[in-house]
C-alpha cells in the first residue's frame, strides 16, 4: 500500500484526467449514466444497497442504519448551507444514541465548479472505509477547496485522505478511482434520485416524505403530531427542531 508523499507525478497525471472527466457538464453525466436505470424500482425511502446501477456503492448512512427512524438528506459538498448543517446533523446523531440514521446522497448544484470532484474524492475515500471521515473533512475544509484550481483542488484532496485516513490508505487508488465509472456511476445514481425528488435547494432532509429545509419556514406532521418552525433559526434551533420530529416518529 502506498501513502501519501506529497503531491506525486501521479497525482499530476490523474488530476489532469480527472479535471477532463469532471470537467464535462454534470447534468449530461448524469443523464448518460442514468438512461438504463429503471429507477421505479427503487424506495427513495429506504436504504439503497450497492448495485449495478450504483456502481455497487450503496447509500451512505451516518449513526445506526438499523436505527427506528431514519431521515434522509440530499446535499452538495461545496454548498455553505450544508458545510453548517453537517456538525449539528453529526450532534443530532451522537445525542439521539443510535436512534437515528441519517442518510446521504449527493445533489451537485450546477453552479459549484468543484461540486463534482469533492463528490467523487469522498466515494474514492469511502471505498477504503473513509466515506464519514472525508466527508466531514470536506464540510470542514469547505472554504479552502471550494474555489481552488484543479491542480490545487488535487493537491488538498489528496492532503484531506492521507489526513483521515492518519496515512494508512491507498493514494493511488484513491486517485484512480476518483475518475473511475463505479464513482461516477454512484454520484449518477444518487442524482438521479434527487432529480425525481425535484428537490430544489440543499440541504434537503426528509422523513416519512416530507421535506425539511435548513433556511425556510415549514411544517410536518408525524404520527398525527405537527410540528413547525420559521426560517430565521440558528443550529441549536435545527438540533432542537429535529429531536421533536424524532420524538414524535417515536411516539413521545
Amino acid at each position: 500500500m502506498k501513502k501519501f508523499t506529497g503531491f506525486s507525478v501521479w497525482g499530476i497525471v490523474v488530476g489532469v484526467l480527472v479535471v477532463a472527466l469532471l470537467g464535462v457538464a454534470t447534468y449530461s453525466i448524469i443523464d448518460g449514466n442514468n438512461k438504463a436505470t429503471d429507477f421505479d424500482k427503487y424506495d427513495f425511502y429506504s436504504v439503497i444497497e450497492g448495485n449495478k446501477d450504483n456502481g455497487n456503492i450503496g447509500d451512505h448512512v451516518k449513526g445506526n442504519a438499523d436505527a427506528p427512524v431514519m431521515i434522509y438528506e440530499y446535499a452538495d459538498y461545496q454548498c455553505s448551507g450544508c458545510a453548517s448543517a453537517n456538525p449539528k446533523v453529526n450532534q443530532l446523531i451522537k445525542e439521539l444514541d443510535g436512534k437515528l440514521g441519517v442518510v446521504y446522497r449527493s445533489f451537485i448544484l450546477k453552479y459549484h465548479n468543484n461540486g463534482t470532484a469533492a463528490a467523487s474524492a469522498a466515494e474514492a475515500a469511502g471505498l477504503q472505509g473513509y466515506w464519514k471521515e472525508y466527508a466531514d473533512k470536506l464540510f470542514e475544509e469547505q472554504a479552502e477547496w471550494a474555489s481552488a484550481s484543479a491542480s490545487e483542488r488535487t493537491a488538498l484532496f489528496d492532503k484531506y485522505f492521507e489526513e483521515v485516513t492518519s496515512g494508512k490508505g491507498d493514494i493511488e487508488k484513491f486517485n484512480k478511482d476518483i475518475a473511475s465509472e463505479q464513482v461516477s456511476k454512484k454520484i449518477s445514481f444518487d442524482m438521479g434520485i434527487s432529480q425525481r425528488m425535484d428537490i430544489a435547494a440543499t440541504p434537503a432532509f426528509y422523513i416519512d416524505g416530507q421535506l425539511i429545509k435548513w433556511n425556510d419556514a415549514g411544517e410536518v406532521t408525524i404520527n398525527g403530531k405537527t410540528i413547525s418552525w420559521d426560517s430565521a433559526r440558528t443550529g441549536d434551533e435545527f438540533v432542537k427542531l429535529f429531536k421533536d420530529v424524532v420524538n414524535a416518529k417515536l411516539g413521545k
